[in-house]
């Protein structure tokens, strides 16, 4: 039976809704469709839990996990994920038997693992949930709408040598510094899978929008086209303009290494769009390595910090390294120190811009 009509309030009541689906109203959902060779990214799944591994809980539409048992109904998301320290995985549905390849609620199929990772957790897909019209609900049919009349910004895009570089304690802590510093912050996971991690983390560092391209209609920005991302990043940071906010601070996921980031940073139109970058590594060595590939691509980082910043020998080793100040977790969430790296930030934007106007009227000469 390849269609079968559900009550959403019964769906509601016995399924855990992953975080990913925090957008999507339940009572939309009227049926179910087991066409899953038609499965694509953004659709919903209604699994059941089959074997308990990696991910031994749910991140929940309400912010919190949930232990998860052998049989639990949960409500997952299609989508691929790229996570060097855990899975890749891709955007199809096995009706024999898939994988959770997030915690946040991401329902793929595996292709590699980090050897550190046990297995995944594996699930037995009952259908793609289906809305009136009979097609799949998609993440998509919940996105943000584009804004015809955008603000202006600040906007510093935070990019890391690796995953766990520091990219998030940095962005929620200069947020945290930029808010005490009395400026309205919007923190923005503009790449990655969808996790409540970094958007909690945003969120209790006060900042005053926090937002993720799940709410422009994608669980994950891992093998979707680079012209969507563009236009979804754009649209969080027209939403967060409308929100009276004056700095956006753009997490990119993963290394500059990784496809998606790497094809955003060679992008001289995403470049000209931020005003600044910042940039997390974890030892000198990927410091000096990552300022270099950055300024290769005519980036040079406005901030440097990371896991690097905790140890004062590594410290020392990437100031000689790169000739840049490395910049500590205390000096991002201190409001003067904040004040004054974003005042900073501002000048040399302007600055560049006016050299670039006068060698334009030069060549118009």
């Amino acid at each position: 039976m390849l269609f079968q009509k559900i009550d959403s309030t019964e769906l509601t009541n016995s399924a855990k809704w992953a975080f990913t689906t925090r957008r999507v109203i339940h009572e939309d959902v009227v049926g179910l469709t087991t066409n899953f060779s038609d499965a694509k990214a953004g659709d919903l799944v209604l699994a059941r839990v089959n074997k308990i591994g990696s991910h031994k809980r749910i991140q929940l539409t309400s912010g919190r996990p949930s232990e998860l048992y052998r049989g639990d109904l949960v409500v997952l998301v299609c989508g691929s994920r790229y996570a060097p320290d855990q899975y890749e995985g891709h955007a199809k549905i096995d009706p024999d038997g898939s994988d959770m390849l997030a915690g946040g609620g991401v329902i793929g199929v595996m292709r590699a693992a980090n050897k550190r990772m046990a297995g995944p957790t594996r699930v037995l897909p009952v259908g793609l949930l289906c809305g009136r019209d009979g097609n799949p609900v998609n993440l998509a049919d919940y996105s943000l709408p584009e804004l015809a009349t955008p603000g202006k910004l600040t906007v510093i895009a935070a990019v890391g040598a690796s995953m766990n570089a520091g990219k998030t304690t940095a962005v929620a802590s200069f947020a945290h510094g930029l808010s005490r510093a009395g400026y309205r912050v919007a923190a923005i996971k503009a790449t990655g899978t969808g996790a409540y991690g970094d958007y909690n983390a945003y969120v209790d560092a006060g900042a005053d929008y926090v937002a993720d391209f799940v709410d422009a209609g994608m669980v994950s920005t891992y093998m979707e086209p680079i012209s969507r991302i563009m236009r979804c990043t754009k649209t969080l940071l027209d939403h967060a303009a409308d929100n009276g906010c004056e700095v956006a601070i753009v997490e990119l996921a993963d290394g500059i290494f990784q496809g998606e980031t790497a094809a955003l940073l060679n992008r001289s139109d995403f470049r000209a769009s931020i005003d600044g970058f910042l940039f997390a590594a974890p030892c000198a060595a990927s410091t000096a390595g990552g300022c270099s590939v950055l300024r290769s691509m005519n980036i040079e980082p406005s901030i440097v910090t990371g896991m690097v910043s905790c140890s004062p020998l590594a410290t020392k080793e990437a100031e000689a390294a790169v000739g840049t100040h490395v910049v500590k977790r205390e000096s991002l969430v201190d409001p003067v120190s904040a004040g004054a790296l974003i005042a900073r930030i501002r000048t040399q934007k302007m600055s560049a811009e006016s050299v670039l106007r006068v060698k334009g009227d030069e060549r118009a000469a």
